[in-house]
């Protein structure tokens, strides 16, 4: 008896599922890093210290406040007032207890610790130290209450 033997013919692959996945990757990288530009605000230019460097760990509950200054596109000063950025949202210092409150009830709401949330502050280098200070009391008066802070500065290095 003969038997005829068929062609062998290599199987068709459907790269469907695979352009799916690679989509999927592609939002998912595209959703954290526009997180991680949220944080840094281009209004916000960091004074440069010695003794600055990067947290070893990423810190877990954390929250970022910009203080600086309205810049032009030239990255001028063109208001000497300076203000915290939320986002497009931009307060002075002075009425900012409402906002800092607000975000004590959402870390409250998520059952986080109000002592395990830190408050990194990026102020710009020409915003004047007693202003972050004010900053850092308003951030403890009651019904807000943070307790760790964190400052943000360029490493400056040495030639």
């Amino acid at each position: 008896m003969k038997i005829k033997s068929s062609g062998s013919n290599a199987p068709d692959v459907d790269m469907t599922p695979m352009i799916d996945i690679v989509f999927q990757l592609i939002a998912f990288f595209m959703v954290i890093s526009n997180f991680e530009q949220q944080q840094a605000d281009e209004r916000v230019t960091l004074p440069k210290n010695q003794l600055a460097k990067p947290p070893e760990v990423k810190r877990d509950d954390a929250f970022t406040l910009n203080v600086g200054f309205l810049k032009d596109k030239q990255g001028e000063i063109i208001d000497r007032t300076p203000y915290i950025f939320f986002g497009d949202e931009q307060i002075e210092v002075a009425n900012s207890s409402n906002r800092l409150r607000q975000e004590a009830q959402f870390y409250q709401t998520i059952g986080t610790p109000l002592e395990d949330v830190t408050v990194e502050i990026r102020a710009d280098r020409e915003v004047q130290s007693g202003l972050v200070q004010t900053l850092i009391q308003k951030c403890q008066e009651e019904g807000i209450e943070f307790q760790r802070f964190a400052l943000k500065a360029t490493q400056k290095v040495s030639p």
